[in-house]
C-alpha cells in the first residue's frame, strides 16, 4: 500500500517519505479501513519533531496521523462481517501504535472505527477523532450550566471551534481570544457571544467589563504555561479551568491566589479520556452529527504526497481550519 511514514525524528522535509509499506491485515477484534482522507493535528506533528518531554522514536517504522475516514473492507475474526461496507471514522488509530491513517490502508480495534452519517463527507469526518473529542470532553469536564460564562482560549483552532458550539448548546455565554479578524468571523459564525483580540486588548480588562467585574465561571484552556498569569484577571470565585493544551513541560501558576478563590485545574489528554466519557461522548458526537448540528471547516485539503507541507502548515498555524489529506 501507499503510505506516509518515518524512521527517525526531525524536520518534516527531512524525515517524511511517501513509498511502499505493507497492507495490514486485521487481527482478531480489528477491521481493517480503506481510508479515503486523514486529519492532521498538532500532536502528530509534535510526535514526529521530537525534542523535550517527547518519548523517543518507539518503533522502526510510523505511520503518522489518529483521524481519519474511509470504508471498512476487511474484518478480523469476532467482529461481524455486516461491518464490511461500513463508512467510517477513526479515532486513536496511532496512538501506541505504530501504524496511523497516513496510508491508503489501516488496521485498528473495531470500536475505533466508528460509523458515520449518510451525509456526513470524508474530509469533515477527519477532522473528528482529536478536535472534536476533545472539544466534547473538556466541555463536559467543565459541566457548564445554563447562564454561565465560559472564556475560550483560541476560540478559532480547530478544538476550540467545537468547543465554542458545544458549550452553546449547554445554555452558556461564550467569550473567547481570537488574534485576527478572520479568526474573529471564525469564531463568531461558531457562536461565540464576545471576542476578545489578544494582541491589542488587555485580556483580563475586557473578560471583567464583560462579566460586570465577577469574571468567568470556566476557562478551556488550549495553553496553560503561556496563559496562567491572566488567571487571577479572568477567573471569578469558584471558577473551573480545564486544560487540554501546554506549550511547555512546565507552566507557573498563581497558585495563593488560585486557592483563596477556589480555582479547580482539571487536565484532559484526549488519547487516555475513561471508557465511561469515551462512550458518552461518541453517542453525543453521533447524535449531532446525525442532526447535522456541528459546523466543520476544513481549511485546506492536500494530496497525500503532501504530507511534509501539511505539517508544516499545521506547526506554523497558517490555516483557519483543519487541514486534510487525500489518500489516493
Amino acid at each position: 500500500m501507499l503510505a506516509a511514514f518515518y524512521t527517525r525524528m526531525g524536520p518534516a522535509s527531512e524525515v517524511l517519505a511517501v513509498g511502499e509499506q505493507p497492507t495490514p491485515e486485521p487481527a482478531a477484534g480489528e477491521v481493517r479501513v480503506r481510508l479515503r482522507t486523514s486529519g492532521v493535528n498538532p500532536s502528530d506533528y509534535k510526535s514526529r519533531k521530537g525534542g523535550p518531554g517527547r518519548p523517543p522514536l518507539a518503533w522502526p517504522v510510523v505511520i503518522p496521523h489518529s483521524d481519519g475516514a474511509g470504508v471498512i473492507d476487511a474484518v478480523g475474526a469476532g467482529v461481524p462481517r455486516e461491518r464490511i461496507g461500513e463508512r467510517v471514522w477513526t479515532w486513536n488509530a496511532q496512538w501506541q501504535r505504530p501504524f496511523g491513517t497516513a496510508a491508503q490502508y489501516v488496521a485498528l480495534p473495531s470500536r475505533q472505527a466508528v460509523r458515520m452519517p449518510q451525509g456526513l463527507g470524508d474530509a469533515e469526518a477527519a477532522c473528528l477523532g482529536i478536535p472534536a473529542f476533545t472539544a466534547w470532553q473538556v466541555v463536559h469536564r467543565a459541566d457548564l450550566a445554563p447562564g454561565q460564562t465560559v472564556l475560550v482560549a483560541g476560540g478559532a483552532g480547530s478544538v476550540g471551534h467545537y468547543v465554542i458550539q458545544l458549550a452553546k448548546r449547554k445554555g452558556a455565554t461564550v467569550l473567547t481570544t481570537v488574534s485576527t479578524d478572520a479568526k474573529a468571523e471564525h469564531a463568531k459564525r461558531a457562536g461565540a457571544d464576545h471576542l476578545i483580540r489578544y494582541r491589542s486588548e488587555d485580556v483580563g480588562a475586557r473578560v471583567r467589563e464583560i462579566t460586570g467585574g465577577r469574571g468567568v465561571d470556566a476557562l478551556i484552556e488550549m495553553d496553560l504555561s503561556a496563559n496562567a498569569h491572566l488567571y487571577p484577571a479572568c477567573l471569578g470565585p469558584g471558577a473551573t479551568v480545564v486544560v487540554y493544551g501546554m506549550g511547555a513541560n512546565e507552566a507557573t501558576l498563581p497558585a495563593i491566589w488560585m486557592m483563596r478563590n477556589r480555582i479547580t485545574v482539571k487536565f484532559d489528554l484526549i488519547y487516555t479520556i475513561p471508557e465511561a466519557d469515551r462512550a458518552a461522548g461518541l453517542a453525543e458526537l453521533d447524535a449531532l452529527l446525525r442532526a447535522g448540528a456541528l459546523q466543520h471547516t476544513v481549511g485546506l485539503r492536500l494530496p497525500l504526497a503532501e504530507i511534509s507541507r501539511a505539517h508544516d502548515l499545521v506547526e506554523q498555524g497558517q490555516v483557519l481550519g483543519h487541514v486534510v489529506l487525500d489518500i489516493p
